[in-house]
């Protein structure tokens, strides 16, 4: 039988080895060097901008290069624009690395304000009606080049966040939620 003393020790000790490992888990997408460049080449479909940012060099984040990839990935209906989540851009730059995609990415949708959700779900059953794209945490996109299930299985290597697959619209939808698949 294991002591009162002994059982605390041991759901502590537990407790902060999850702690300590939940952040770890996305650490090969997060953790970045001193030093060199980390580059999105991105164009919206529905309003046909062309973006090449570096959005990290040097140690951090570069301010100007992400107001701009937020711009992109606006709400397209509505015009707004919202900080777009940067483990979500490190999720993008881990995928087209790993797939040594050169090319631009395609931007099906980034942010979408609630009203466009709230329309978007009405109209639709694909449409979660808390969806990660109100918060600037998920995007739909495809890779040209790159097959869509070889695009999808990358995306679940990761282990990174939400992964939907939908290969009748063509397109892979990433967030940093929990990490599922549908």
């Amino acid at each position: 039988m294991i002591c009162p003393a002994r059982r605390l020790f041991l759901k502590t000790a537990g407790a902060t080895g999850l702690a300590i490992a939940a952040p770890l888990a996305n650490a090969n997408i997060t953790k970045h060097p001193e030093a060199g460049e980390r580059e999105l080449r991105l164009r919206n479909l529905h309003t046909g901008e062309k973006l090449s940012a570096t959005f990290w060099a040097e140690g951090e984040y570069i301010s100007k290069e992400l107001a701009a990839i937020d711009h992109v990935l606006r709400d397209h209906r509505s015009g707004e624009v919202i900080h777009m989540d940067h483990t979500l851009l490190e999720q993008i730059y881990a995928l087209q690395q790993r797939l040594r995609h050169k090319g631009t990415i395609e931007i099906i949708s980034g942010y979408r304000s609630p009203s466009t959700n709230a329309m978007l779900a009405r109209n639709s059953r694909g449409v979660a009606k808390k969806s990660f794209h109100m918060l600037g945490r998920a995007i739909d996109l495809r890779m040209p080049g790159v097959e869509l299930k070889n695009l999808r299985k990358a995306a679940l290597n990761l282990k990174a966040g939400g992964v939907g697959y939908y290969p009748n619209s063509n397109f892979v939808h990433l967030d940093t939620g929990r990490p599922r698949f549908w």
